[in-house]
């Protein structure tokens, strides 16, 4: 698959696909289960999948936005949709069922680590570490036996994996193949959308394919 997306990676350094970072203040402690009116504890979205998926892309809880709209990556200053059409052909103005087809059909699974937590507005670095509750990965890798690599949307999401999921998932499962993409979110705005593109290409590629350059 070396052809993938000449025209946007053509002309970039090659940087490094994995290991970018956004720093995460993880702040003080606190009880979860401490009585907080002003600050609810959120709950997450279902995953996207099937069966047929090879690459699960995580996120770590999502956004304000996100979560009012019941849709990954709402905000409209959020690079996600905008790679995946890149990357895919999936037009970012199509109904959101729609582009969820499209992830299915190119065997690109969605979820987020944090199934539950506490976080004041949409920034990773408000959530408060005490309250996190993870997603239940046993579960959803059970259900889709194909996935070979997991694809972290940032940071927090890798090391929330890391330290609340990784110690107690099944060990078949966790030896899958996993990798660090930079963020696609509007703060981490320090990388061009096009060395991010790159990133993310140059990752799913192999084991997904992308649409030929036309």
């Amino acid at each position: 698959m070396i052809w993938m997306l000449h025209e946007i990676v053509e002309g970039l350094a090659c940087g490094r696909a994995r290991g970018y970072d956004c720093d995460c203040d993880q702040g003080q402690q606190r009880d979860v289960t401490e009585s907080n009116d002003d600050n609810p504890l959120l709950t997450g979205l279902e995953p996207v999948h099937d069966e047929s998926a090879r690459v699960l892309v995580l996120g770590s809880m999502p956004g304000a936005r996100s979560l009012d709209m019941q849709a990954y990556y709402a905000h409209p200053r959020n690079a996600f949709w905008p790679i995946m059409e890149a990357l895919f052909g999936i037009c970012r103005e199509l109904p959101y069922a729609r582009r969820l087809a499209g992830l299915r059909e190119h065997r690109v699974a969605l979820w987020d680590v944090i199934g539950q937590c506490r976080r004041r507005g949409s920034l990773d670095q408000k959530v408060e570490p005490a309250s996190i509750v993870p997603n239940d990965f046993d579960r959803l890798f059970a259900a889709c036996p194909s996935i070979s690599l997991v694809a972290f949307n940032g940071r927090l999401a890798e090391q929330s994996f890391e330290r609340r999921v990784l110690p107690d998932l099944q060990a078949r499962f966790a030896r899958i193949e996993r990798v660090r993409l930079p963020s696609t979110s509007p703060a981490h705005a320090a990388m061009r959308f096009e060395h991010k593109c790159a990133a993310w290409a140059r990752t799913l590629a192999p084991v997904v394919g992308l649409r030929r350059p036309e």
